[in-house]
C-alpha cells in the first residue's frame, strides 16, 4: 500500500497498526462495551469441599438492549428487510397459506395479539429476541481452547438477510464453562450447578430488556420513523444436547412433548410451562425423572421473563438434527454397518471412492468430499450407494433427503407441509430394513421430525432458524479473533477484536448512507486453441445469426457460411459469472430473486480446471460451462458462454433416486442470459467398481451418463423435482 502512495507523493492514512487501532477505538459508531460479572456456588458444602465450589466463574457480555438498538437503527443494511408487524400470507390464486420470514408465523401473530389487548402496550411493534449458543473449539491439542459464545438477532429481520451474513446476528456474550477435576466431574451437585449457572447467566445478560417487555419504549428505526417497541424472548436455536439443558429435560427424552423415551414416535401431548410447573409441585423428583423426563432441581431462565415458555421457544435445528443427526450419524452409519454385516468391507470402501469421485458443484472446493461436512455428503451419497444396497435403503435415503430439502425451503406452503408428512411416513416405512443392525428407532433427533410441521407454522421457514447461521458466525466472532490473538489470555483480545469489527461494520454503514462509498483479451483462434474447439468461429457465427434473425426458423447449420454474420474481432474472456434467477423456494424474497456464481476457470487454485454446470432457460437442459466471453459486433456487446449441452436419457426421472439422467453432449455458444442457475451432475456408477485413484475433477470425462442432482441445494430440489 505504501509503495502505491509514494509515486503520488502521498502518505498513508495511518502511521502503523497502533495508529489504526487507536482510530477504530475512538470511533463511537457501533460502540457497545464489554462487561463482566462473577458467579460462585452458594449452596451447602460437604465436609471436604470440592475445588469448584470455591472457584469464581466469569461471564462476559455486551448489553443486548444496545445491540438491538443498533440493528433497528441501521439505515442501509436492513432497509426494507424488516417486518415491524406480523402478517399472514396467502396465494391469491388458490388461497393457500405461505410461511417464510419469522413474522409470518403464528407465534408472532399470537404474541402481537397479547400485546394489543394490554392498554399499556397497545399499538406497539413486537421485536422478538432470537438467541443461540453453541460451544466451539478453536484449536485441538493446545490446552483449554473451548469457548461458549452467545448470539442474538431480532425476528423482524427477513431470512434472506440473516443468510447473507449482514451482521443481523450479533455476539452478545461468552458464557463460562465450569470445569473441575476428574474426581468431581460426575457429581450430581456439580452437574446441577453447571446447568443452573447457564440459566442464571442468561437471565443476568438479558435483564436489560426485561422492563421493555411490559412497558413500551420509543426507538428510532432505520427508515427514520419512531416506533413504540415491546421486546419478547423468541426462539432459541441449539442442538439437541443443549435443548436438554435449556428445557431441563433428561437425555433421550423429547423436550417438546411427553412421548415416552422408549417409543418416542408413538407421540404425546406438547410440554408447556404450566404443565411442567404443576408436575414439579405435585410429584417426587424421582417420579419426574423416570416417568416424565423432567429434572426438577432446575429452573429455566425463561421463567424470569413474561410471555416465555422454553418448551414452545425451542427451535428445531436443520443442521444438527437432520443433516448431522438423522442423515450422517444415523443413516450413513447404518449403511456402513449393514454392508459390513452382509457383504464385508469392500462395498463400504467402494462407496467412499464414489463419494470422492463426485464432480464439483458451482466452484466449491471438493477436497471436503472426504471430510466431515455432512451437507456436502448428503448431496452426493444417494447416487454413490445405488447399485450396492437394496432398493429400500436407497428409498429411505431419498425420502429423508426429500424431507430435509422440503424443510429447507425458503417458502413453505400447505402443500409443502403435506409433502413433508408424506415423506416422513415413507421414511418410517423404508427405514425398517435396518432392523438387522439398529436396536431401536426411538431416537430423539429422528423423532424431532414429527414436530417440524408445527414448528414451521409457528416460526415460519425453519432455514431462518438454523444453527448453520451461527456456525458461520463462529469463524468471524470466535475462531479468527482467537487466531489473531497472542494465545495468552486470548479471550480479552477476542473481545476487543469483536468490538473493533462491529465499529468498522457500523462505520461502513454510516459511510454508505452518506454516499462516501461509490463504486483477458484473446482472438477467436487463440480461444479455440486453448479449449480445443476448432469450430469456435462457426459456433460464434451461428450464435450471431440467431441473435440477429430471431424470427428466422432456419437452423444456423443449414445456412450457407457466406450468408452468416462475420466476426473477426477480439474476445474478452471471464472466469466466472453471477446468475440472478427467480427462485421457486424463495417467492417472498425481494423480487423473488437469488444470485449465485458459476465458474469456468482453466486452473482452479493452481490444481485443476473448474468448469461448473448450469441449467438453461431452454427446457432447463443441463450444460457444462467451458468459458464465458463477450465481444462487440456492430457496436453492440454480446455476453456469451461456450458450453457442452447434455441430452436427457429418458422422458422421466429414475424411479429409485427420483433424479433425471443425462447422457450424450454437443457443443454450442449461447447468450449468457439463457443460463438460469448452477446445476450439479453425478456419474451413474451402476454396480461396477471404479478406480481408487479417480479424481473428482475427471469424473465428467470418464463417464457417459449422469444424474442431475436435485439434492445439490434446495433451489435445485424444487427446479429438478
Amino acid at each position: 500500500m505504501a509503495a502505491t502512495l509514494v509515486k503520488h507523493c502521498d502518505v498513508p492514512p495511518f502511521a502503523d497498526h497502533k495508529d489504526l487501532h487507536n482510530v477504530i477505538d475512538a470511533t463511537q459508531l457501533g460502540d457497545v462495551p464489554w462487561q463482566s460479572f462473577l458467579v460462585q456456588y452458594t449452596g451447602e458444602c460437604p465436609e471436604v469441599v470440592p475445588p469448584w465450589m470455591d472457584d469464581e466463574f466469569e461471564v462476559w457480555y455486551r448489553d443486548p438492549h444496545a445491540m438491538v438498538h443498533n440493528i433497528l437503527a441501521n439505515p442501509t443494511t436492513f432497509k426494507d428487510k424488516i417486518d415491524y408487524t406480523p402478517f399472514r400470507e396467502y396465494d391469491a390464486s388458490d388461497k393457500m397459506h405461505h410461511w417464510k420470514d419469522f413474522m409470518s408465523g403464528d407465534w408472532a401473530w399470537k404474541q402481537s395479539d397479547i400485546i394489543s389487548k394490554d392498554p399499556e402496550t397497545h399499538g406497539s411493534a413486537l421485536v422478538p429476541i432470537i438467541l443461540s449458543s453453541d460451544k466451539t473449539t478453536v484449536s485441538v491439542g493446545t490446552g483449554n481452547n473451548e469457548y461458549y459464545p452467545l448470539y442474538a438477532l431480532i425476528g423482524n429481520v427477513c431470512n434472506n438477510v440473516r443468510h447473507a451474513h449482514h451482521d443481523a446476528l450479533v455476539i452478545i456474550g461468552f458464557l463460562d464453562i465450569p470445569k473441575t477435576d476428574r474426581k468431581h466431574s460426575k457429581d450430581d451437585v456439580f452437574r446441577i450447578f453447571r446447568r443452573q449457572l447457564f440459566h442464571s447467566s442468561l437471565s443476568a445478560i438479558l435483564s436489560s430488556l426485561k422492563s421493555a417487555m411490559t412497558e413500551y419504549e420509543v426507538v428510532r428505526c432505520g427508515d427514520g420513523h419512531f416506533r413504540r417497541i415491546i421486546y419478547n424472548l423468541g426462539p432459541y436455536i441449539v442442538d439437541y444436547e443443549e435443548q436438554l439443558v435449556l428445557s431441563c429435560i433428561v437425555k433421550h427424552w423429547c423436550p417438546k412433548c411427553i412421548a415416552v423415551q422408549t417409543n418416542l414416535d408413538n407421540g404425546g401431548v406438547n410440554r408447556c410451562r404450566e404443565h411442567t410447573e404443576f408436575l414439579i409441585s405435585e410429584l417426587h423428583r424421582d417420579v419426574l425423572w423416570d416417568e416424565f423426563g423432567i429434572i426438577g432441581d432446575l429452573i429455566p431462565f425463561t421463567n424470569n421473563f413474561p410471555r416465555a415458555d422454553i418448551h414452545e421457544l425451542l427451535s428445531f435445528n436443520l443442521l444438527h438434527q437432520l443433516i448431522k443427526g438423522a442423515f450422517k450419524d444415523h443413516l450413513v452409519d447404518w449403511v456402513a454397518k449393514y454392508l459390513k454385516a452382509v457383504h464385508g468391507t469392500r462395498r463400504v470402501e467402494e462407496i467412499m471412492i464414489r463419494v470422492a469421485a463426485a464432480p464439483s458443484f458451482a466452484g466449491r472446493d471438493f477436497k471436503q468430499w472426504m471430510g466431515n461436512d455432512s451437507k456436502v455428503l448428503m448431496r452426493v451419497f444417494l447416487p454413490a450407494i445405488e447399485g450396492h444396497v437394496p432398493g429400500d435403503i436407497v428409498r429411505a435415503f431419498r425420502t429423508l433427503l426429500e424431507f430435509c430439502y422440503l424443510a429447507w425451503c425458503d417458502v413453505v406452503t400447505e402443500d409443502t407441509l403435506n409433502q413433508m408428512q408424506d415423506a416422513l411416513h415413507h421414511f418410517h416405512r423404508y427405514r425398517k430394513i435396518f432392523d438387522l443392525i439398529v436396536p431401536t428407532f426411538s431416537l430423539p433427533r429422528q423423532h424431532s421430525m414429527v414436530h417440524y410441521m408445527d414448528m414451521i407454522q409457528l416460526f415460519g421457514a425453519l432455514n431462518g432458524l438454523c444453527s448453520s447461521i451461527t456456525e458461520s458466525k463462529h469463524i468471524k466472532a470466535v475462531k479468527e479473533p482467537w487466531h489473531w490473538s497472542s494465545r495468552h489470555n486470548a479471550l480479552g483480545q477476542m473481545l476487543v477484536t469483536n468490538q473493533r469489527l462491529d465499529k468498522l461494520a457500523a462505520s461502513r454503514v454510516d459511510f454508505d448512507a452518506r454516499g462516501m462509498l461509490t463504486s483477458t483479451i484473446l482472438s477467436i483462434a487463440a480461444l479455440a486453441h486453448e479449449f480445443a474447439v476448432p469450430d469456435l468461429r462457426h459456433l460464434i457465427q451461428h450464435f450471431l445469426f440467431t441473435q440477429l434473425n430471431q424470427d428466422d426458423p432456419r437452423d444456423p447449420a443449414d445456412v450457407p457460411t457466406g450468408s452468416l454474420p462475420q466476426h473477426a474481432g477480439k474476445l474478452q474472456v471471464f472466469n466466472s459469472a453471477a446468475t440472478t434467477f427467480f427462485a421457486p423456494s424463495d417467492l417472498s424474497d425481494t423480487g423473488g430473486m437469488r444470485q449465485e456464481h458459476i465458474d469456468a476457470c482453466p486452473l482452479w487454485r493452481n490444481e485443476y480446471p473448474c468448469n461448473d454446470y448450469a441449467q438453461g432457460i431452454r427446457g432447463l437442459e443441463v450444460a457444462r460451462i467451458i468459458c464465458f466471453f463477450s465481444f462487440n459486433h456492430n457496436w453492440e456487446v454480446y455476453p456469451c458462454t461456450l458450453i457442452h449441452w447434455f441430452e436427457k436419457i429418458d422422458d422421466c426421472a429414475d424411479k429409485d433416486t427420483g433424479m433425471w439422467m443425462d447422457g450424450s453432449r454437443n457443443i454450442a455458444v449461447i447468450h449468457i442470459e439463457t443460463v438460469f442457475c448452477a446445476a450439479h451432475l453425478i456419474p451413474i456408477y451402476g454396480s461396477e467398481y471404479i478406480p481408487h485413484d479417480l479424481k473428482f475433477y475427471h469424473s465428467i470425462d470418464c463417464f457417459h451418463s449422469f444424474y442431475v442432482n436435485k439434492f445439490a441445494d434446495h433451489h435445485a430440489f424444487e427446479i429438478a423435482s
